[in-house]
C-alpha cells in the first residue's frame, strides 16, 4: 500500500472518517494529559486524532480492527507502528498492553458499539481516568443527561456514578466522509475523585438496569423481581419511576435494597 492510499470507509465497521483538522484538534485538546502516561485512541481510521495526539507528552497507542487501516497507520506514522494493536476493543485485554497502569482513551467511535465502549470503560475505571470522544449526538447527550429528561437512563445513571460528563460540541455530517445521517456529540468524561460508592456496586448497576426496563412505571412495579418486603415498598421513594432519581437517589435506593435483602 502506497502512502497517499485513501482508506476505504466500511459500512459494516461503522466508519465515516472525520475530515475537519480543527474539530479533530478540538477533540484531542478536551483531554486534559495529566495524572497518566498513556492514551489510546480507539477505531484512528486515518489517524486524523492520531497526528495530534502524537504531539502530546504522553505515548499514544491505537487500537484498530481494520487491516487497511492498521496498514496505512503503519506507513504514514513510522513513530507510531509498534503501539498499533490489531484487535477488538471490546474482546481484547488491555492490560497486555497497559499493566494496569492509567491511561485515558478517546476516538471517533463507531456508532454500533459506542454504548458498548463506555461500559467497557465502567468496567476499567480504576485505570482511565479520562475519557473523550465522539459518538451519535443523541447517545452523548444521553450519557450527560440529569434526572427527569426524557433520555435521561441506564447509561446517564452508570457513567455518573463514577465520572462528571459533559456535553462538549456538536458535529454536523458534513464534515465526514462518507456522511453520518446523524449529527455527532462530543463530550469529555473525569474521573470523579471518590469513585468509591456507598453501596453494593453490582446491585447498583442490576438496580438501575431493572427499573429503567420499565421506565412507564413506578419503581414498586419495575423491581417486583427483587422480592422486597412490604415494610420497603411501603417507603415513598418506590412512588417514583426511574427517570426521577438522580445518582446519589439511586444509591441510596440500592442500599435500601441490599439492606431488605441480607435481612
Amino acid at each position: 500500500m502506497s502512502k497517499d492510499h485513501q482508506v476505504k470507509a466500511k459500512k459494516k465497521l461503522g466508519q465515516h472518517f472525520l475530515n475537519d483538522e480543527s474539530i479533530a484538534e478540538q477533540i484531542t485538546n478536551s483531554l486534559s494529559f495529566k495524572g497518566y502516561k498513556h492514551v489510546l485512541e480507539i477505531g484512528p481510521g486515518m489517524g486524523v486524532l492520531t497526528k495530534y495526539l502524537l504531539k502530546k507528552e504522553t505515548t499514544t497507542h491505537v487500537i484498530e480492527i481494520d487491516p487497511e487501516s492498521v496498514e496505512y497507520l503503519k506507513n504514514n506514522y513510522l513513530n507510531l507502528a509498534d503501539r498499533v494493536i490489531e484487535q477488538d476493543f471490546l474482546k481484547y485485554d488491555l492490560n497486555e498492553v497497559f499493566n494496569n497502569e492509567p491511561f485515558a482513551i478517546i476516538g471517533n467511535f463507531p456508532y454500533n458499539i459506542s454504548t458498548q465502549i463506555v461500559f467497557k470503560t465502567l468496567e476499567m475505571r480504576d485505570q482511565i481516568p479520562e475519557f473523550a470522544g465522539m459518538f451519535q449526538k443523541e447517545v452523548a447527550q444521553r450519557i450527560c443527561s440529569k434526572e427527569g429528561s426524557k433520555v435521561y437512563g441506564i447509561l446517564s445513571v452508570l457513567t455518573q456514578a463514577f465520572y462528571d460528563a459533559e456535553y462538549l460540541f456538536t458535529v454536523p455530517p458534513s464534515v465526514f466522509n462518507p456522511p453520518p445521517k446523524v449529527e455527532s456529540g462530543v463530550l469529555r468524561l473525569k474521573r470523579k475523585e471518590n469513585q468509591t460508592l456507598d453501596c453494593n456496586e453490582a446491585m447498583l448497576f442490576k438496580v438501575v438496569k431493572t427499573g429503567f426496563q420499565q421506565r412507564r412505571k413506578t419503581l414498586r412495579n419495575s423491581l417486583k423481581s427483587f422480592n422486597l418486603s412490604d415494610n420497603l415498598k411501603a417507603n415513598t421513594i418506590f412512588d417514583k419511576r426511574p427517570e426521577q432519581l438522580n445518582v446519589q437517589e439511586f444509591i441510596a435506593l440500592t442500599q435500601l435494597i441490599d439492606n431488605d435483602i441480607n435481612e
